[in-house]
């Protein structure tokens, strides 16, 4: 039988290597992509079934909706189970769902299989609080930002990948192929993640209940998750429209050089370990502010110089940058608050998350319609203002 090093042992022995939080964070990014891989390949789904693209756009909500129900359901489990254990099965619900995606044969079953993928791909807001438990509390804000810019590559390569794999090989064989990549990081993650013991004794019921008492007992976490919501917001907004915005004058691009707009954004992500490691040195909260005034001096670029292929290349650069930067600071100050309820936590800021993208999805479409690009910008710059002000406003 294996054996798997207990928590309190893993401080004292520093199991916490590089080469682990390098693997946490590519295995974030690998299972948060699952929940982009649809978007580029939507009017191919919509060909093969004979729908709308409104219906088949149903896909992507079907799968935003699953993954919000998981975060509130499955997450907080991270504070009452053994965080390896529940890690590994829902890898392996993530790849029978994978399978039932590209096995679909009407639209009904996708949009139940792809349901199920958001519902089972909830590992990463698990893996990520399992990061900051394993590391030293002197390093937490770089460990963190080590696994979140896991999480942004995966985000913004997924589309990348997806469309020119679904573009050479067809959409069913993408999803053929995210679901062989999760049997492959479920091997790895048996062998090579650490036991985790949990300090917390609750029923199913009382951790769901106790998620309502922890936001109210932490001013702190509700104000950062305000700050959050908007921050993420404004991040769901410009990705939303900028398709729309590079299909039209003065740039007329085809969708596979807008995924290209993707690996812009990965260089930005680049800067989340930075920031990181510079909140184990400063105040989280200061650089949380900083980092939301570079998301606000991206939104005035994109204003005034976003017509501009360099100016919206920087623009993109800086908005990734700030947005994410803000993002680790935001996560090494909640889970600093209490090390038993981290899942908990995270759960909150994470649903608040997902909250604030829904609303700045629906506003950046309506800002397109009304106003085109200039309202964009505006709605943008609004929301990380909010995001900024709240974050100063927190304990």
């Amino acid at each position: 039988m294996l054996s798997y090093p207990k928590t309190e042992e893993l401080k004292d022995n520093n199991f916490l290597t590089k080469g682990l939080t390098f693997l946490l964070a590519i295995a974030g990014g690998i299972l948060v992509a699952n929940l982009y891989y649809n978007q580029p390949l939507l009017s191919e789904i919509a060909k093969t079934f004979n729908v709308t693209s409104q219906k088949a756009g149903l896909i992507s909500t079907f799968t935003q909706l699953g993954y919000a129900l998981g975060i509130f359901l499955l997450v907080p489990l991270g504070d009452i189970k053994e965080k390896r254990k529940l890690i590994l099965i829902l890898t392996l619900l993530v790849i029978i769902a994978l399978v039932g995606v590209a096995t679909a044969q009407n639209l009904t079953w996708i949009y139940i299989a792809s349901f199920a993928v958001g519902l089972t791909s909830v590992s990463p807001q698990i893996i990520t609080p399992l990061a900051a438990q394993l590391a030293k509390p002197e390093e937490r804000g770089k460990v963190v930002g080590t696994v979140v810019s896991g999480l942004l590559f995966g985000i913004l390569l997924a589309r990348t990948v997806s469309g020119y794999i679904g573009y050479i090989a067809g959409w069913r064989f993408m999803f053929v192929f995210a679901a062989i990549l999760m049997c492959l990081l479920d091997i790895i993650l048996y062998f090579k993640l650490p036991f985790t013991a949990s300090n917390e004794n609750l029923s199913y019921k009382e951790l769901i209940k106790s998620v309502i008492k922890i936001a109210r007992k932490y001013r702190t976490l509700r104000y950062v998750s305000i700050s959050g919501s908007m921050l993420f917001g404004a991040f769901s907004l410009f990705w939303t429209t900028l398709t729309f915005f590079l299909e039209n004058s003065p740039y007329y691009m085809h969708s596979n050089q807008i995924g290209l707009f993707g690996l812009l954004g990965a260089v930005g992500a680049l800067g989340a370990p930075i920031i990181g490691r510079l909140n184990d040195k400063k105040n989280p909260k200061i650089v949380a502010v900083l980092c939301s005034g570079i998301g606000i001096v991206s939104y005035l670029i994109f204003y005034f110089f976003g017509r501009n292929i360099f100016g919206l290349i920087l623009g993109v650069i800086l908005l990734d940058l700030g947005i994410q930067g803000a993002q680790v600071s935001n996560q090494t100050r909640i889970y600093s608050l209490n090390s038993g309820e981290r899942s908990r936590i995270n759960t909150i800021f994470v649903v608040s998350n997902f909250i604030g993208a829904a609303v700045g999805s629906s506003l950046g479409s309506l800002a397109w319609n009304l106003y085109n690009w200039s309202g964009v910008c505006v709605v943008g710059l609004i929301m990380i203002v909010i995001a900024l002000v709240a974050g100063w406003l927190s304990d």
